[in-house]
């Protein structure tokens, strides 16, 4: 269960780094929409996964490996941007949320044009919870 403390944090956090994704974004790659679905923060605050959504999906590979090689420089412009809030800017750990991957799978399989998973719940994949 979050605290009020990790929820604000959290919240705090998504937003300045879907800034913060969505500039480097502008700059670098065209046509490339970043954006920060959900951020979940430990209980001693010490580290923060953040789950990305990248459009188009072909570029989501490239764009994650590149966020985690820029991770330093992610977590300092962080840090400067919260800085009257947080005194000890969290480990960011960043993660590909493949949400809309799995809907589109479901709403493929109601439509036809898979096998019914209503009618065979082991034809979908299983998530792996993070």
């Amino acid at each position: 269960m979050e605290t009020n403390r990790q929820k604000k944090i959290a919240g705090v956090l998504q937003k300045d780094l879907a800034d913060v994704l969505q500039n480097a974004a502008r700059d670098g790659m065209k046509g490339v929409i970043i954006s920060v679905t959900k951020v979940q923060v430990t209980s001693d605050l010490g580290q923060a996964k953040v789950f990305i959504s990248v459009f188009p999906q072909i570029k989501r590979d490239i764009i994650l490996k590149g966020v985690q090689e820029n991770t330093a420089t992610i977590r300092y412009e962080m840090a400067k941007r919260t800085r009257n809030q947080l005194r000890r800017m969290p480990e960011l750990l960043f993660y590909i949320d493949d949400t809309l991957d799995y809907i589109e799978d479901i709403d493929n399989a109601l439509k036809g044009k898979k096998e019914n998973p209503i009618k065979n719940p082991d034809i979908l994949d299983k998530r792996q919870k993070r």
